[in-house]
């Protein structure tokens, strides 16, 4: 069967009259769509507490089947994660592959992942969710082979032949070596911390405009070309964190990375996997939360991000609101309003305003004074025209007059020629 044939029912269980429980069924939409899946209906239902055997009632069951065979779908997508026993009881009703919102956003990340350490991440998330689930599985894919969930280059049939033992062994050596890249990470950001260039981390919501944000920020002040990240309106478009210094004209710099996109409900495997990129956003200075103000339900993806950050332990880092995407929105923009920025990154409006209020955050310690430095200290006059902002320099009979803009630190280590 080709992928491109793919037809889905969706599932869905509202448990207790949950608040985001539309939009989350929108997301799953939206999560098949970017695993080629053509949606053909959507089924839910109303309950106080899920179906410990079939995840929804009996009755459920049977009018998803008639839907089923109605619209000749091929596939029914739970909205949340099955267990070994739903997946087998309801594909064995159903006479159907069964897959659920974990397998599915799983899928989008391996076809995503390009680095080492991405596809590793995604690798060992995917074998941790097998595990418990080889039997329900081989039996699906005896059913029918191809398509989401059941990778053939991967996760199809022949990982699914090997016994628990060997997907054991293979879950160790991989984090073994996972081990080995996320140590290589950490002595870069020790490097960083000791340069002591201050980190801006970018996070939001999957496709809220992030690597738009950080290639409008390197095409003004990055060095041009050649350091652009992948931009793509599609969900998960960045699984790498991309690392990139941000040269400002007045001798200050920082560095930006880009994070991967968050996603109600995101797997707790791939959490797992992914901490170690995630961390880049627990250690950073100041994070700059990218929202997509052209979507309707852009509060609720705030709050989707917020949760996230906090399951991660992100807590007490400054945060400036980037609302993105203003032209769509039909709103005033450039717009700064205290620690918020109203902006369109693509078009390239509020760039300069969303820099100005980075700097008014990760600049804190730095101080305006005037030196006078006496002519045989030449090597002191070049420090700071290298590591701080001259605002004026004079020459006069003892020695260079600066007027400098510098960090606290610089001028207790030159505090003898401050005037």
């Amino acid at each position: 069967m080709d992928i491109q044939e793919q037809k889905a029912v969706l599932v869905g269980v509202n448990l207790n009259n949950q608040l985001d429980f539309e939009y989350s069924m929108e997301e799953l939409a939206n999560l098949a769509a970017a695993c080629d899946v053509e949606v053909v209906a959507e089924l839910t239902q109303n309950m106080e507490k899920i179906n410990k055997s079939h995840y929804i009632g009996t009755g459920k069951v049977e009018e998803v089947r008639e839907l089923y065979n109605k619209l000749e779908a091929n596939l029914v997508i739970f909205n949340d994660e099955l267990s070994p026993s739903q997946i087998r009881n309801l594909e064995s009703d159903l006479d159907c592959k069964v897959i659920d919102r974990t397998i599915l956003i799983l899928d989008i990340f391996e076809q995503r992942a390009k680095t080492r350490e991405a596809q590793l991440q995604v690798e060992v998330a995917q074998l941790q969710y097998m595990l418990p689930r080889l039997i329900g599985l081989r039996e699906s894919l005896g059913r029918q082979s191809g398509g989401v969930g059941t990778k053939n280059r991967g996760a199809g049939e022949t990982r699914l032949e090997l016994d628990r033992r060997r997907i054991e062994e293979k879950i160790s050596a991989l984090s073994k070596e996972l081990e080995v890249v996320v140590a290589q990470r950490q002595i870069q950001r020790k490097q960083r911390r000791k340069n002591e260039i201050p980190v801006v981390a970018l996070v939001g919501y999957t496709n809220a405009g992030k690597s738009t944000v950080m290639n409008a920020l390197l095409e003004v002040f990055g060095g041009g070309e050649g350091k652009q990240v992948f931009e793509k309106n599609m969900l998960f478009a960045t699984l790498e964190t991309s690392v990139r210094s941000i040269e400002l004209p007045d001798n200050k710099s920082f560095l930006l990375t880009d994070t991967v996109g968050f996603v109600s409900k995101l797997p707790h495997h791939l959490i797992k996997a992914f901490r170690s990129t995630l961390e880049e956003v627990a250690e950073a200075d100041l994070l700059v939360h990218v929202v997509d103000y052209a979507n309707p339900k852009y509060e609720q993806l705030i709050q989707i991000t917020e949760h996230t950050l906090k399951e991660i332990g992100v807590k007490d880092i400054p945060t400036i609101m980037a609302y993105n995407k203003g032209d769509l929105a039909g709103v005033e923009i450039p717009r700064v309003e205290d620690a918020a920025i109203y902006m369109a990154a693509k078009p390239r409006t509020g760039v300069a305003e969303l820099v100005d209020l980075i700097k008014q955050q990760i600049f804190k310690d730095y101080v305006t004074c005037e030196m006078l430095i006496p002519y045989d200290q030449g090597a002191v006059v070049s420090y700071f025209n290298e590591h701080a902002n001259v605002l004026e320099t004079e020459y006069e009979n003892e020695g260079t007059r600066l007027k400098l803009e510098c960090k606290t630190k610089d001028l207790e280590k030159y505090r003898e020629f401050v005037l």
